[in-house]
């Protein structure tokens, strides 16, 4: 009797399926293998061999195995098993995560390949009636090396006459595999980086790969040199054959960090990021898989590549939001970072100079190594942080008269200067001064902000868009104004009081052009005076040698938000855009512009030390019972009316209401209703997250026994970073 194997198929079904293996074909867990589903065939991949199917039950065959291998190898496996319990989503798309979108489709797990064409003739042997043949191979006999199809055609030549001359025997195909493309490093350096006394320090208290698994959590001000004892400590402990990981938060940050990395290693970096091409992708998959022995750098969904040699594991920035994804499989990749470098028995490193309060608090109970290095690389010192009191004062385009000043006495020193404001757009809001008639978002329970650079009102949250009106739509006075402030306006103040200065803003908006922030970095590191505008894009790890003087426009943004986690964002944000001056040969400043210049957070923030701000703020959560002290889960359900959503979630509250879970709600979302959906939400918590994920799987199997109204859809947050 034929065994029977249980497949995972990437749909959005909490359930596993049940096919028969065909004679001499053998099959492992990870393996990808293709089988029928329904009238359609579908890519698969086993999860378990030698199972027993339900009775009663005609098992179907699977067709083939793609290949002898399993694409997803037993540490992978277990990884993304162990998530999908964790984080309550499908095993079937966990799984298929990591998995490049290739292979998802069913397509051959080789490199594709590119046809490189070489000269091997003479140009005189080209017949006179095809001079575009003849200029061809007089362009490839002059270049002295083969050229891509891609080349061929950037100079101006068809496919049709390169297949021209390779029938005359004039022109040499080869074929090599197609790799992603990193320029190599011009000064590349066999060396380790030389660190100062406190940054050896810190570098020999870090966990060892020798040593098995040990997290430790790297808290350097800003401006340490972090990324050098990373550099330091992978040099040191990583072998020739080996692999590691280093996670950072933003793709904008990947093409500093892998220019670093690659001074040092050379080749052996590759990087994994939204941006790469489907070839791209799958070639890095492949070294990977294949056990080369390379530095990885990716954003959040590097941490499940299916890694073979994996002795070290970087997360750079541990604070950054956006280490969680946020739909779909909401997984946190600093979490799974952890877990994964527990099944690899290889030591972590979690570094920021803002640390999470749960990482902070992990170290406090002595899960995690605390490594402090508080002293800035070379002679910088940290930047001195002012409060700068905005009651009463008269604010142009958010800049009150002070701020102003500070930034002319910087560029007149030949310095460069970074206002920071936290809103993209011209205005938030655009308001009628006579009937105080605002836009609102058709689709959303939000306004529109105004761009005046493409004259439209947008919406951030669902990008609805429409054009802008220089009257007010509702009683057509010319009364019809933007209030508040977005980049744009700052950027066109700035402008006009520093109308010899560049002013570069540094948003989503102007940096959605493949290679603009690149272009935008390298012209801010020439030096020359200028003044930078932008939103939190500029706070997160770039080095600014030129910027000495910071402004913040707002403060106080996140001091009165419901969102228990806003106060821990608001003081991260404020010391890494704060860590931006000073960070060269000059001395930094800090403006930060608040109303609340009493408020004892701000203070705090003065002062510069984060232990003490994350000290105050694990107190308040400890006695609000928040996280990191009780493990919390968000239920959220969307439908087409507020009603059904909310039925939803009444249906399921008593199925959690179990000893040891507390259960808030349901209550409307913060923003209700979103892309004309209406959203609400159910939060859980307990003291003990093991009780906790078994209430939720338990809910989740009685959800899927359900036959729910087809506009009605429901989700798990397990650990969410939002509670809005």
């Amino acid at each position: 009797m034929s065994s029977t194997a249980r497949i995972a198929l990437n749909r959005p079904l909490r359930r596993l399926f049940d096919y028969r293996i065909p004679d001499g074909t053998p099959l492992v867990p990870g393996q990808r293998v293709r089988v029928p589903f329904g009238r359609q065939q579908a890519t698969g991949l086993v999860v378990e061999t030698g199972v027993t199917p339900p009775p009663g039950i005609t098992v179907k065959p699977i067709l083939s195995a793609l290949e002898s291998w399993p694409a997803l190898p037993s540490e992978t496996f277990r990884l993304l098993s162990w998530a999908s319990d964790y984080y309550q989503h499908p095993l079937g798309e966990c799984l298929f995560t990591a998995l490049p979108v290739a292979l998802r489709k069913g397509r051959p797990a080789e490199q594709k390949q590119v046809t490189q064409w070489r000269a091997i003739g003479d140009p005189a042997e080209v017949p006179a009636g095809a001079p575009r043949q003849r200029a061809l191979l007089e362009w490839l006999s002059g270049i002295g090396k083969s050229a891509s199809d891609q080349e061929i055609i950037q100079a101006g030549f068809t496919r049709q006459q390169v297949k021209a001359l390779l029938e005359k025997n004039l022109v040499q195909a080869n074929t090599t595999p197609a790799q992603p493309a990193i320029a190599p490093h011009p000064d590349y350096d066999q060396q380790s980086p030389t660190l100062s006394e406190a940054q050896t320090r810190a570098a020999e208290q870090l966990a060892r790969p020798a040593e098995g698994f040990g997290a430790s959590l790297l808290y350097g001000i800003t401006g340490s040199g972090k990324t050098e004892i990373y550099l330091h400590y992978l040099k040191q402990h990583l072998g020739r054959d080996e692999q590691a990981l280093v996670l950072v938060p933003e793709i904008n940050l990947t093409p500093q960090t892998v220019a670093r990395f690659q001074r040092y290693f050379g080749t052996r970096i590759v990087v994994w990021h939204s941006a790469l091409n489907d070839g791209e992708r799958l070639s890095t998959w492949l070294k990977v898989r294949n056990g080369e022995p390379v530095i990885l750098i990716g954003t959040r969904s590097a941490v499940l590549l299916p890694f073979t040699r994996l002795r070290a594991i970087i997360v750079d920035e541990e604070h950054d939001s956006s280490y969680k994804q946020g739909e779909g499989f909401r997984y946190s990749g600093r979490d799974v970072a952890v877990y994964r470098a527990h099944l690899n028995d290889c030591p972590i490193l979690l570094g920021s100079a803002t640390p999470s309060l749960e990482s902070y608090y992990n170290a406090q109970q002595q899960k995690y190594q605390l490594t402090r290095l508080e002293q800035r690389a070379g002679q910088a010192r940290p930047p001195e942080i002012s409060l700068l009191d905005i009651r009463s004062r008269p604010l142009d385009g958010g800049l009150s008269q002070p701020a102003l000043g500070a930034i002319r006495k910087t560029l007149e020193r030949g310095q460069q200067a970074l206002v920071f404001v936290n809103r993209r757009g011209f205005a938030p809001v655009m308001m009628c001064f006579d009937c105080g008639h605002m836009v609102d978002c058709p689709r959303c329970d939000t306004r529109l902000t105004y761009h005046r650079r493409d004259r439209a009102m947008r919406c951030h949250h669902c990008d609805y868009q429409t054009a802008a009106t220089e009257q007010c739509p509702k009683c057509e006075s010319d009364a019809f104004k933007p209030v508040g402030q977005g980049t744009e306006r700052t950027e066109d103040v700035l402008s006009a009081h520093f109308p010899d200065t560049p002013v570069v803003r540094v948003d989503r908006d102007s940096t959605q052009r493949k290679g603009s922030i690149q272009a935008i970095l390298e012209r801010v590191n020439t030096g020359e005076p200028c003044v930078l505008v932008g939103t939190q894009m500029l706070a997160k790890g770039h080095d600014f040698p030129g910027v000495t003087l910071v402004v913040v426009v707002n403060a106080d943004g996140g001091l009165f938000s419901v969102d228990f986690r806003a106060p821990e964002q608001l003081i991260q944000t404020l010391l890494q855009v704060s860590g931006r001056a000073g960070r060269g040969a000059h001395a930094g400043q800090v403006l930060v512009q608040t109303c609340h210049s009493d408020h004892p957070l701000l203070k705090t923030l003065c002062e510069g030390r984060y232990l003490d701000i994350a000290d105050q703020l694990l107190a308040e959560r400890e006695s609000g019972q928040f996280p990191p002290f009780r493990a919390m889960a968000i239920f959220r359900a969307e439908a087409d009316t507020m009603e059904k959503a909310l039925q939803l979630l009444d249906q399921i509250k008593p199925m959690a209401q179990t000893t040891g879970v507390e259960v808030w709600g349901p209550l409307p979302a913060l923003i209700a209703r979103r892309a004309d959906r209406y959203r609400a939400q159910l939060v859980l918590n307990s003291d003990n997250r093991k009780r906790l994920n078994h209430v939720l799987k338990g809910i989740c199997t009685h959800l899927d026994q359900q036959r729910l109204p087809g506009n009605v859809k429901w989700m798990i947050d397990v650990d969410p970073q939002e509670t809005g």
